[in-house]
């Protein structure tokens, strides 16, 4: 990230999920941190990309932040999140996605005390229909980038 702009570029089949989640995270009072596609003078922050695979330290992890020195990968899993996959569809892709995003903004896993898009268990986050940052994820951003 540079200062407060977010580039990203894109070598994901699931643009609706990271359509959704760039609109999420700067939903409402959500706009200190400008998420922008990359462009032909900027660098990229953060690469959009697919995973394929169910093994090793894929097993049941259906997106992953890569924080790396220069542009960070967020991946989504397609062994889980392609159509008829166990997680299919688009209200789960969309999920994965802005929780992935909110890791790229700055946030680690919430304690389950208060509800968050930001929760490690994906299962509380689908239970519960979380589909963006809640006022408790609002209230850590504001925290964090003013």
């Amino acid at each position: 990230m540079d200062g407060h702009e977010l580039a990203w570029d894109d070598a994901s089949k699931f643009d609706d999920a990271r359509n959704h989640a760039v609109r999420v995270w700067s939903a409402g009072t959500l706009k200190q941190v400008k998420i922008k596609p990359d462009g032909a003078t900027s660098y990229a922050d953060l690469e959009w990309r697919d995973a394929n695979t169910t093994t090793g330290n894929w097993h049941l992890v259906y997106g992953k932040w890569d924080p790396n020195t220069g542009t960070d990968y967020l991946w989504m899993n397609r062994a889980y999140l392609d159509d008829r996959k166990a997680l299919g569809t688009s209200d789960h892709r969309r999920r994965v996605a802005a929780h992935e995003l909110g890791h790229a903004l700055g946030f680690c896993h919430k304690a389950f005390e208060y509800p968050s898009l930001m929760w490690e268990d994906y299962d509380n986050i689908a239970t519960r229909k979380i589909n963006g940052p809640t006022s408790n994820d609002v209230t850590a951003y504001h925290a964090l980038w003013g």
